[in-house]
């Protein structure tokens, strides 16, 4: 019986990687991101200001991805910042994927940068699993001019573990019997799962390493962090039981939600911004054929406190309408004129399309117009694009896209005509 060998692949700094590598090669520039202090940042006219991805020399100066651009500039005032261009993710993601379906029918992507592979049984193809292990790394470095990390192990958990070693283009091991020599030392931040506020919790009962971690007593870590105690005990401890699934389990609920450019301070504006989330929300539903029971709004204001209200629908619905209905309801009844910042629309418990209505003796809505007039417009849009049919609402409001939430436009793509691609002052 083959031992279970399971792979993780992580691309190095994947959006700074993949446009340094698309500008040398396909844009014919000669000055490599990848070895100046570089990042991926978002847009800080539109509020949308963070690092996304840096280079190493940007690490150097404590440059962090997810923290606001005004910081890490003022760490490394010469950074370079190149705009988000998701087009080009998406594309170099999917080259990605494909190579490592070359060697293995079992892959599940994680991110749109990592996934893992169940590379049992596949020796006498590819070698042992270091040889299979460069051989996918440095395919991915000839043919799509960027680097990875893989890590290998015997459990999902530590492959993860193994793949965040050194950086970058290395392989990794860390099999169960590894763990006390590899894993244990490190800063128990290391381990997947533990986030700051859980590390000054674990500091505060002197709890260091992921070895600290593992020896602690269960129930002590359960008063302290309840469940997530418990389960990152299990991770210290190298218990995984999960596998390789390479069919993506079904949602258990949709969402959007936007940062937006100005502070909104009146609920006509506000409701704009909620329809144009519920549009795009509704269109996900209806292309997975589901339908969804609840529907909550978030609220961010303009001093980054937040709230969120939620409601349970009398019926099962994908129509936008009614999802917008119940958006605003919450809106309402939530909304006290505080200055708003950002949006969010979410549903819950998500159901196979095909479930009858309850009709009720008070409502006269007809909802098989409405089902069919969403349909027409997802039809249209799909095959002349998203801009193809708007709502007359929309027509005047400049500020608010009408398809809102997750990949804003700007991100979408990147005129590169605009940019000098060989230029970097220090």
């Amino acid at each position: 019986m083959h031992r279970q060998i399971i792979f993780h692949i992580d691309v190095n700094s994947a959006f700074l990687s993949w446009e340094a590598a698309y500008r040398i090669s396909h844009l014919g520039g000669t000055l490599d991101l990848r070895t100046i202090p570089s990042a991926v940042g978002g847009d800080i006219s539109k509020r949308r200001g963070i690092i996304l991805a840096k280079s190493g020399p940007a690490k150097a100066y404590k440059v962090k991805t997810g923290e606001p651009i005004t910081d890490a500039l003022r760490k490394c005032p010469q950074l370079m910042l190149v705009p988000a261009n998701y087009e080009l993710y998406e594309k170099n993601s999917k080259a990605f994927m494909n190579i490592l379906h070359r060697y293995s029918d079992k892959v599940e992507p994680y991110s749109i940068d990592e996934a893992f592979m169940d590379m049992t049984g596949t020796q006498t193809l590819f070698g042992p699993p270091i040889v299979a292990a460069t051989a996918i790394k440095d395919e991915i470095r000839r043919t799509l001019g960027f680097t990875v990390n893989v890590g290998i192990s015997d459990k999902k958990l530590l492959a993860k573990m193994a793949s965040d070693f050194e950086k970058p283009d290395r392989v990794h091991t860390l099999f169960t019997e590894d763990i006390q020599e590899k894993m244990w030392p490190l800063p128990v931040r290391d381990l997947f799962f533990v986030g700051s506020a859980s590390e000054k919790k674990l500091h505060s009962v002197g709890i260091l390493t992921i070895g600290d971690l593992a020896a602690a007593d269960r129930n002590v870590l359960k008063s302290l962090l309840k469940k997530h105690g418990e389960v990152i005990w299990n991770f210290a401890n190298g218990k995984d039981v999960s596998l390789v699934e390479p069919e993506p389990p079904d949602h258990k609920g949709y969402g959007n939600s936007t940062t937006i450019a100005f502070d909104v301070t009146d609920a006509e504006t506000a409701k704009m911004v909620l329809l144009s989330l519920c549009e795009t929300v509704g269109r996900r539903l209806r292309k997975d054929q589901v339908r969804i029971d609840s529907v909550s709004v978030s609220i961010r204001f303009y001093d980054l406190s937040s709230i969120s209200h939620q409601c349970i629908l009398q019926t099962s619905t994908n129509i936008t309408k009614e999802i917008y209905a119940a958006a605003c309801r919450l809106f309402d009844e939530s909304w006290d004129g505080t200055p708003v910042r950002h949006l969010g629309v979410h549903t819950g418990h998500v159901s196979k399309d095909g479930a009858n209505r309850q009709l009720s003796l008070f409502d006269h809505t007809d909802y098989e117009k409405l089902e069919k007039l969403d349909q027409a417009v997802d039809s249209i849009r799909q095959k002349f694009g998203a801009d193809s049919i708007l709502r007359a609402s929309f027509l005047n409001q400049d500020n608010i896209d009408h398809m809102n939430g997750g990949i804003s436009r700007e991100k979408r793509t990147v005129d590169y005509s605009q940019i000098d691609l060989d230029h970097y002052s220090f």
